[in-house]
């Protein structure tokens, strides 16, 4: 049985055997995010006290002015997978298009591929407020040894072998799931380990807390227009808690914890969302499934969307089962 003074390291070897395929890779690409989240940490909580804040000057492919953290994120990231030979291809929120790693090689038999959303929230590190990093990953679905391909990146989310996020706030924590549940790792900074601080993560079947961004209301359908006054009526457990940070994952992580559900519904001027697929809504509603939540976009599971673009942004709505259950009742009966 898995102790809250067992390390990242020890929990992912006593567990490789709950993972369907064979563990050896996974569990290195594990560790090389742990690795790379370390350093990024590093670098996060020196903000203020180095020229890390602010804007980068550069725009990235989601039209979004880039963080300079946003940019250090990204590489940090990317040369700790690339140099650790673990991947055959990474696609980031930050990069115009997947890179491919040692894709000329037949000797690379590597079988996974990372999407990652290196700083989420990041225009909240300016004012202090939480940030994280989300990944997914998925195995490849082209042959091992041959040029990874966009087919590879552009599966439901319904394949991923795994998927996590680190919030960086008051404590740093590192929270992940390879379908056998989800556990929660804190960091001890004075030794630089992930310890188990939350095992067998898992959403309260209801919740108090709605978080969404009601500056947008007048934009948003009018079935979340409705739930959002049904969270707001005076009727027995309501009116709801209304808890909305900015950052994906620590809305998320929240919720989880205490129970509550996330919306970034569509609107006129996000008519397809504002969230991307690969890299927020694919490994939030996998963590949110396997925590006994859900996930969707208001009709639809999340993890059963077909991508058909590395960047499609969708509607998102995730937390405990029964609120996301009532946000569906309301978008089925008043729509759009």
């Amino acid at each position: 049985m898995a102790g809250k003074n067992q390390t990242l390291g020890e929990f992912i070897i006593e567990n490789q055997d709950s993972f369907k395929y064979t563990s050896g890779e996974l569990s290195r690409l594990i560790n090389s995010i742990r690795l790379a989240a370390k350093v990024v940490n590093h670098e996060v909580n020196k903000a203020g006290l180095v020229d890390i804040t602010g804007a980068a000057g550069d725009i990235n492919i989601q039209g979004e002015d880039q963080q300079k953290l946003d940019v250090y994120a990204n590489d940090k990231f990317i040369q700790t997978l690339t140099k650790r030979n673990i991947v055959c291809g990474i696609a980031s929120e930050e990069e115009d298009d997947f890179v491919a790693i040692n894709s000329q090689d037949e000797n690379n038999q590597n079988k996974y591929v990372v999407l990652i959303d290196p700083l989420d929230g990041s225009s909240n590190i300016d004012v202090n407020v939480s940030v994280g990093t989300i990944f997914s990953i998925f195995r490849r679905v082209t042959p091992a040894g041959t040029p990874v391909k966009l087919e590879d990146f552009l599966q439901k989310g319904s394949k991923q072998v795994a998927a996590g996020y680190v919030v960086y706030g008051t404590s740093t924590m590192l929270v992940y799931t390879t379908g056998d549940g989800v556990n929660g790792f804190t960091l001890n900074p004075a030794i630089g380990t992930f310890y188990l601080s939350h095992p067998n993560m898992t959403f309260p079947e209801d919740g108090n807390i709605y978080s969404v961004n009601e500056g947008n209301y007048l934009d948003f359908p009018l079935g979340i227009k409705k739930y959002i006054k049904y969270c707001q009526e005076e009727e027995g457990d309501r009116p709801y808690t209304s808890r909305y940070i900015g950052s994906l994952v620590s809305d998320f992580h929240r919720n989880m914890i205490k129970g509550g559900i996330y919306m970034y519904p569509k609107g006129s001027r996000n008519p397809n969302g504002k969230l991307r697929l690969l890299y927020e809504c694919n490994p939030m509603a996998f963590l949110a499934e396997q925590a006994n939540g859900k996930a969707s976009d208001g009709y639809v599971r999340t993890m059963d969307v077909e991508p058909t673009e590395l960047h499609q942004r969708v509607p998102f709505i995730c937390g405990s089962r029964n609120m996301v259950d009532k946000a569906e009742e309301f978008m089925r009966e008043f729509g759009e």
